[in-house]
């Protein structure tokens, strides 16, 4: 689940592990954007949407979303486990810091510089120096596939991010639709690699783990269920603009 489109990474992720799978992805177009709502707010909207999801008997349910993770976690699971094991997404913080530093992260503005954010930072990245960079409007360029606003968006956190960064985490879930943009956009002549981490391998892997063996013993025939605000329908044509969109609808109509 997602507020967005912004699930598709982590599905892609999924699917590419188990293409057999079958997968449910719930969002909520109808609220979004969540970054703006209070904590209350984005709550019961994410216990709205993984109630939706939960209603097929998903073996796991990924909250694929930053922002519903720092809110709403404790609640969804509260709701939902232990009959449905649940995921949440943490920014890649504690393998970005391994390297030494320096380090920058790119959040939205509710989740840069918050509580959550700045415990991850102190637990995982003490005596590294991490820039935290907020990304007004980015989630929701990418949401909408607006090019000239993931443009505008991407340079504008571009030019907050220190030169001597060669590690940036991507902190919210939108943002690994466009990381070959985002790693266009910082890349330096003569530097050395720039390395992008989000949470989407990670998740995946954590939700069939979770899972275990009573997914496997599913007729999985790689399906997909797309649920926009509780209803049910087709991706959105916003998600089919990226590869991780398409690949899905493709695997899920061969299978």
């Amino acid at each position: 689940m997602d507020s967005g489109i912004g699930l598709l990474a982590a599905a892609a992720a999924v699917r590419s592990l188990r293409p057999d799978a079958d997968l449910v992805l719930s969002s909520d177009p109808d609220g979004m954007p969540w970054g703006p709502r209070t904590p209350q707010d984005v709550t019961e909207r994410a216990l709205a949407v993984c109630e939706a999801a939960a209603a097929h008997r998903p073996d796991a349910l990924i909250i694929a979303c930053n922002t519903a993770s720092v809110h709403a976690l404790p609640a969804v699971r509260a709701r939902l486990e232990p009959e449905i094991p649940v995921i949440g997404t943490v920014p890649a913080i504690k393998p970005a810091a391994s390297g030494g530093g320096p380090v920058a992260i790119w959040a939205t503005p509710a989740t840069t510089g918050s509580p959550y954010q700045r415990g991850l930072i102190r637990d995982f990245a003490a005596g590294v120096e991490v820039t935290e960079v907020p990304c007004p409007g980015l989630a929701d360029a990418v949401q909408w596939a607006d090019e000239d606003a993931i443009d505008r968006t991407v340079a504008a956190a571009a030019a907050l991010t220190p030169r001597d960064v060669r590690t940036v985490v991507l902190g919210c879930t939108h943002y690994e639709l466009v990381a070959e943009r985002i790693r266009a956009a910082l890349e330096q002549p003569g530097a050395e690699p720039l390395t992008l981490l989000g949470s989407a391998g990670a998740v995946a892997a954590q939700a069939l783990r979770r899972a275990g063996d009573t997914a496997r013993t599913k007729t999985g025939h790689s399906g997909l269920t797309v649920l926009l605000s509780g209803r049910e329908e087709t991706l959105p044509q916003a998600a089919l603009t990226y590869a991780e969109g398409r690949a899905l609808q493709t695997v899920s109509h061969a299978g």
